[in-house]
């Protein structure tokens, strides 16, 4: 009985890590495509408004940051 738990217990464990693991990479990939399309929309956006290029940039910095820290946070709760 207890050889028996032992081995639940190792499989959970197993389990868990895995699982983890693809949380950590659905959280990176999340963030790296939102990055990319933050990115991308500004290129367009400046293309379409040079003049506001400033603005664009600064917002885009503030967007880029927020999206990066959601993957971190998805890293640091899958631990």
């Amino acid at each position: 009985m207890i050889s028996e738990l032992m081995i639940l217990a190792e499989a959970a464990d197993a389990v868990g890590g895995i699982s983890g693991n693809i949380t950590q990479a659905v959280g990176g990939a999340g963030a790296a495509i939102g990055v990319g399309l933050i990115g991308s929309k500004a290129v367009e956006a400046v293309g379409r408004n040079p003049g506001a290029f400033g603005n664009i940039l600064t917002l885009g910095i503030i967007a880029m940051a927020l999206a990066e820290g959601l993957g971190i946070l998805a890293f640091f709760v899958s631990k």
